[in-house]
């Protein structure tokens, strides 16, 4: 067990949540419904999931279902960059798109150039380059 295939947020408005990944930062997905019971984004490698938060709760279980937290859930996403001003480029492209800026972009104690965006619903992306990250033909991230 040595992949992850599928990453599921859950999110407290489906629509929105769809204009935000889809129709403003560009996901690329088949679904046309706005508001669908659960959407799948077409990325590269792993897959990328919403589906409705109290809904996510009670799938993973009926009798005990998980609480949800108000706060950091101690999880971020991270998309990282080719090049250093791609993370001036998409911190401007989630602003424009409704994200909060938590963390402008700024130099990183390991080399690096990076910031962080809150999505709608909390969910913190990072937005990093660095400048020994390698990318495989495919244009994923090589360790």
């Amino acid at each position: 067990m040595n992949k992850i295939t599928c990453i599921c947020l859950g999110v407290r408005n489906m629509e929105k949540s769809i204009r935000f990944y889809r129709d403003e930062l560009g996901f690329q997905t088949d679904e046309k419904d706005n508001n669908p019971d659960v959407i799948f984004f077409n990325t590269p490698g792993t897959k990328f999931e919403l589906f409705p938060l109290g809904l996510l709760a009670k799938d993973i279980s009926e009798e005990n279902t998980p609480r949800i937290a108000n706060g950091f859930a101690g999880i971020t996403l991270a998309y990282n960059v080719e090049h250093k001003e791609d993370v001036d480029k998409i911190i401007e492209l989630a602003k424009n798109a409704g994200a909060k800026i938590v963390k402008e972009p700024q130099d990183v104690f390991w080399g690096g150039y990076h910031a962080y965006f809150a999505d709608l619903d909390g969910y913190y992306w990072e937005v990093a380059w660095g400048p020994n990250f390698k990318y495989d033909d495919d244009g994923l991230l090589v360790f």
